[in-house]
């Protein structure tokens, strides 16, 4: 389902169709690769909900994309993807809008130390798969509404050395590390999207599900991290990484090329794909795996209590 091809030669946000009519939700947008997904979204026309956990700073964010862009449509919605009552909530103040367009589920953590969800679910997991996952699912009638749904899952190039033990979602079995934690967070996120536009296939009106990874990019969740490995993330991010400029032009191109095939792969074109500009890339044949697919969907509603109403299995 997914091709390893140039998909446009230096794709930038100047080369974007205007957006006008259409609504996105944005998680996570209020610093980083969301702030920027947002502004360029809201900047061609298009009507961009903020679901954010930090409703202060999403006000703010709203109120500077709008002077940039007058009479943009910009709301704020407050979601805290670690808590699945606020998930809900989310989910069913947007699902009262008429449609949405572009679900983009971008928010994530990075390098935190060990710590579990009231279901089990180490923080990685929660925020970078499972709450998106319980997001998505509660959206579906909102997508459904929508001519031309499109759900745009965010992971990373780390996605290909991540380990997904089902049996173990909260780390108490095995010696905890948080660069393992993270990657395999991010190998959920890309299996997800996969299983998504697999499922999706036999729906008389599909959500395309397509994925995007910003490449190595200094985006404020590299500042977050805590010990030696937030550390070391820092120094490596000032001095090697790309810029959250660069670093999102995959995921709008994900979310706005209209072109792109179910489970279709943007991310940047440089060596390892570490930087440059959208193209599409592989995904690692673990993320591609229908039994890891279905046990990991299935264990996602089995932890959230959130069932995917939509297409068939």
């Amino acid at each position: 389902m997914n091709r390893s091809t140039s998909a446009a030669p230096g794709w930038t946000t100047d080369r974007m169709a205007s957006q006008k009519g259409r609504t996105f939700v944005v998680t996570g947008a209020t610093s980083g690769l969301g702030l920027v997904t947002a502004r360029e979204l809201a900047a061609h026309g298009g009507r961009v909900l903020l679901a954010v956990r930090d409703v202060t700073r999403g006000e703010t964010v709203a109120s500077s994309l709008r002077r940039a862009n007058p009479g943009a449509q910009v709301e704020v919605h407050q979601v805290d993807l670690l808590d699945l009552d606020s998930i809900r909530r989310a989910a069913e103040q947007i699902g009262q809008e008429a449609a949405v367009d572009v679900l983009i589920n971008n928010a994530g953590i990075s390098a935190v130390g060990h710590s579990v969800t009231p279901q089990g679910a180490e923080h990685h997991l929660m925020a970078n798969h499972l709450g998106h996952f319980a997001l998505t699912a509660l959206l579906e009638p909102a997508l459904r509404r929508s001519t031309a749904p499109r759900v745009v899952t965010v992971t990373s190039y780390l996605h290909a050395k991540g380990v997904l033990d089902l049996d173990d979602i909260g780390w108490r079995r095995r010696k905890y590390a948080p660069l393992a934690a993270y990657s395999a967070s991010k190998l959920a996120n890309a299996v997800f999207g996969v299983e998504l536009a697999r499922r999706e296939q036999t729906s008389p009106r599909p959500i395309t599900s397509v994925l995007a990874h910003p490449g190595y990019s200094n985006t404020p969740m590299q500042r977050k991290g805590t010990g030696l490995m937030g550390v070391a993330m820092r120094v490596s991010g000032r001095l090697f990484a790309q810029g959250v400029e660069m670093g999102a032009l995959p995921q709008l191109f994900a979310a706005t090329e209209t072109e792109l095939a179910p489970a279709a792969y943007v991310g940047p074109d440089g060596k390892g794909g570490r930087s440059g500009y959208p193209h599409l890339a592989t995904l690692s044949s673990e993320a591609q795996d229908r039994t890891l697919g279905r046990r990991l969907w299935e264990r996602s509603e089995e932890i959230t209590g959130v069932r995917w109403p939509g297409a068939p299995r």
